[in-house]
């Protein structure tokens, strides 16, 4: 008879699976909740036929499936609206409205093997969730579960209650709105140069060593700060704001964490007391071929912190 702590070693795979459907952390906890109350009420009935992970799996989707059928979906800024200027009006959304971040530590079980470590870890990026956000539910589901999960139509169908020809259909729509590159989950290994790349960034951030910053950005690097709807690209508009209108984080500090798979800071500007350092924003890099490419500032520390571990003030 499966306890409560056989549930619970469930808990970060189910957060994942969640998190890729619904682009929210928060959301993604309150399913993982939700799959875990439904399954303690119906364990009497779980049969063994399948692992009890693969049984979690199909509950933990269909709460997901339920959520999504009365909300909107999560974008970046860059698929909200056009690219801004370092002079134009920020913007602003509600939170609920962003793809939000996730702590590696929340999404990925510690008892994967390699490969399927790696997978997972790339199904977390958020290029990847972003693209996930723009497929109908079901097509959603149906892709995750065959192509991250590795599961057969025919159990994907039973999970879904349909017939294998429709999940097949379903993986074909999404393969075909995607593209091939959003399905690219080859194993991203940080290279010895790009973690040089790490260290040399936040050297120039705490330095606020724009000219070396920007440097290190690639041409079509993208900046974003939700909830803002302003995004940037480039490393002239990007120096240029930081010179500018964000020049107030002069003076920031940098806290390692990890977020989606990639290197992520706690970012904590200089505070109204000498010495102190309060959190200004959770930012998560994007590395490609040993430049940066993106700077995603999310703003909304107050929630975002306290999942991530990072302490309320330095």
């Amino acid at each position: 008879m499966s306890s409560h702590a056989d549930l619970e070693a469930h808990r970060a795979a189910l957060t994942g699976h969640c998190y890729r459907m619904l682009g929210s952390v928060v959301d993604a906890d309150d399913a993982v909740q939700e799959t875990m109350v439904r399954a303690w009420k119906n364990l009497d009935g779980f049969e063994g036929r399948a692992s009890l992970r693969s049984w979690l799996y199909r509950i933990a989707t269909n709460v997901c499936l339920d959520a999504l059928s009365h909300r909107s979906r999560r974008e970046r800024p860059m698929s909200a609206g056009p690219e801004g200027t370092p002079a134009d009006p920020l913007g602003e959304r509600p939170h609920s409205e962003w793809l939000e971040p996730v702590p590696d530590a929340a999404a990925l079980p510690t008892d994967a093997d390699p490969a399927e470590a790696a997978m997972l870890r790339q199904s977390i990026r958020l290029a990847f969730v972003a693209a996930l956000q723009h497929l109908p539910p079901k097509q959603r589901a149906a892709l995750l579960l065959t192509k991250v999960l590795g599961w057969s139509a025919a159990e994907v169908a039973e999970s879904l209650d349909t017939s294998v020809a429709s999940v097949n259909s379903a993986v074909q729509r999404a393969r075909a709105t995607l593209g091939t590159d959003a399905l690219d989950l080859s194993p991203e290994v940080l290279s010895e140069s790009e973690s040089s790349l790490l260290d040399r960034f936040v050297d120039a951030f705490e330095r606020y060593d724009i000219e070396t910053l920007t440097a290190l950005l690639r041409d079509d690097a993208i900046m974003s700060m939700p909830p803002h709807e302003l995004w940037l690209r480039g490393p002239k508009a990007i120096g240029a704001w930081m010179l500018g209108r964000g020049c107030e984080c002069r003076g920031s500090k940098l806290l390692p964490t990890a977020a989606n798979g990639l290197p992520a800071f706690g970012q904590y500007r200089s505070g109204q007391v000498a010495g102190t350092y309060e959190p200004w924003s959770l930012l998560v890099l994007e590395i490609a071929h040993g430049e940066v490419v993106g700077m995603n500032h999310f703003l909304d520390t107050d929630t975002l912190f306290p999942r991530f571990g990072l302490p309320a003030k330095l």
